[in-house]
């Protein structure tokens, strides 16, 4: 589980890994930080005129991304 708190840390003070200026939904980003107990979390918002869409919060699988959670596996 992913509680409020950490998602609002993660956009606070977690670290940009991915920019999408063209997505569909309008500009979006990934962000990386970590829980308590230094679980990674990714998530994905879009910053609006007046507010700040989270689209998904999420914890990353090592199956898709390299150890330090901040680069796409290849495939």
């Amino acid at each position: 589980m992913i509680l409020v708190a950490e998602v609002r840390n993660v956009v606070e003070r977690g670290e940009l890994v991915e920019d999408y200026p063209e997505d569909v939904r309008g500009r979006s980003c990934l962000l990386l930080g970590y829980k308590l107990d230094d679980t990674p979390i990714h998530v994905v918002c879009s910053p609006k005129w007046d507010y700040l869409a989270v689209i998904t919060a999420y914890i990353p699988n090592l199956d898709e991304w390299e150890y330090d959670y901040k680069r796409r596996r290849r495939r």
